[in-house]
């Protein structure tokens, strides 16, 4: 990040430096990552900021100015970013800014709907942080994942959406047949229908360096960045359970060796899973009894992942071409607890998922609550992919214009 002109010096251990890093990344804002503990300079920069005091996060930008253990709403602000919205009323709130959510906001406001859509972080989703999308159908030559969520952003805005970013949304009510949308930041709208597209967050190590090389050598996704590796000597790939073992076996395609680190004694995928990936043919290395303590890079690039076998305590140093972590998703949802019907893991359920509730009557894409509806990653059965997003999106606001027709 050449051009960054914002500086933000932390720590690797700080949780508030990580998320003001994960902010800025979302954003698509470029800065600079200062360590203050392996710069003295830097460390006493901080120091002189503030008046003696070790605070971090202590975010630095061009002009000067400086923010200290900010908020990400107070970083929007300083962002310039809008978080509050001209109305309180609209046709149709959209929760979430990913591709299912732009689309279905692109497709009710060109039929002339008020739409309200609300982001709690940076528009486009998991898309907007993948490194490029081979696969999505009109771009011959791929478009990188920040490049497609920004055009889809201005479409949106070209139609007249109104967009609130780094708003999180906080509960659901129903009021005199309305549905009432209250915010952190002490707000609430209304409106006769509300679209669910928080889509759904990959599980994440935790573990130092991780956030600073996601999409520049960590991916969360076979299908969408494997292809990028064909060739490579050798992938890594994170998990012991299916989706795992599957995309590992997918990498293969790829990659002359797949690296499978588990970190139990056992893999917990399905036995023909198992099976396959452990046939004497595999190209995939299963290595159990293994965790990883932390990625490292160079010029924004992953070079080495740092790993240690539980059982023995010998560490050893990986040179990957890449690193995919499967350990699990978790949808978006956690505001709609008790409000609408979802799956054990929280992926709301829509239309014929649920006829066990009797409600043979709901829309596609239509959730238990009458006008209420999902699409995307956080939607029971979808498929975790940006063009069924899209096209999820778009039925979910046909359905919606059907719901609004039935007055």
């Amino acid at each position: 990040m050449t051009d960054s002109k914002i500086t933000l010096y932390g720590a690797y251990w700080c949780p508030d430096c990580r998320r003001s890093k994960k902010f800025l990344g979302e954003q698509f804002v470029p800065f600079k990552w200062v360590d203050i503990e392996q710069d003295k300079e830097a460390e006493a920069f901080v120091l002189q900021k503030n008046n003696g005091k070790r605070i971090i996060p202590t975010i630095v930008f061009e002009d000067g100015s400086f923010l200290v253990e900010p908020t990400n709403a107070e970083l929007a602000k300083k962002l310039g970013l809008k978080t509050e919205a001209k109305k309180t009323y609209y046709d149709l709130i959209i929760v979430g800014g990913g591709p299912a959510g732009l689309t279905a906001a692109i497709y009710a406001s060109r039929e002339g709907a008020d739409v309200l859509l609300i982001e709690r972080s940076g528009l486009g989703g998991q898309a907007g942080i993948t490194v490029g999308l081979d696969n999505f159908p009109g771009f011959p030559e791929g478009i990188s994942g920040q490049e497609f969520s920004e055009r889809v952003t201005q479409q949106a805005k070209r139609f007249g959406v109104e967009v609130l970013q780094a708003v999180d949304v906080e509960r659901l009510e129903e009021e005199n047949g309305y549905h009432e949308v209250y915010t952190s930041d002490g707000k609430h709208y209304h409106s006769r229908v509300v679209l669910l597209a928080t889509g759904a967050s990959y599980r994440r190590l935790e573990v130092p360096g991780e956030d600073d090389y996601i999409g520049a050598g960590i991916h969360f996704c076979a299908t969408c960045d494997g292809p990028f590796y064909k060739g490579a000597k050798e992938i890594v790939v994170i998990g012991g359970g299916n989706a795992a073992v599957e995309e590992g076996l997918h990498l293969t395609n790829f990659a002359e060796k797949v690296i499978l680190l588990a970190r139990g004694d056992k893999l917990t995928a399905s036995q023909i899973a198992i099976d396959k990936v452990t046939e004497p043919s595999s190209k995939v290395e299963v290595r159990y009894n293994t965790a990883v303590d932390s990625f490292d890079g160079q010029d924004s690039k992953l070079k080495s992942i740092k790993t240690r076998n539980t059982a023995t305590g010998q560490a050893e140093e990986l040179h990957p071409a890449a690193a995919f972590v499967f350990i699990g998703q978790q949808p978006n949802t956690e505001f709609t607890k008790g409000y609408v019907e979802t799956d054990a893991s929280g992926f709301v359920l829509t239309g014929h998922d649920l006829r066990h509730l009797n409600k043979m009557d709901a829309l596609p894409f239509e959730t238990s609550v009458p006008g209420i509806f999902a699409a995307g990653d956080a939607r029971h059965g979808s498929v975790k992919q940006v063009a069924s997003a899209v096209g999820e999106g778009a039925a979910a606001s046909i359905s919606i214009r059907e719901f609004l027709r039935r007055g």
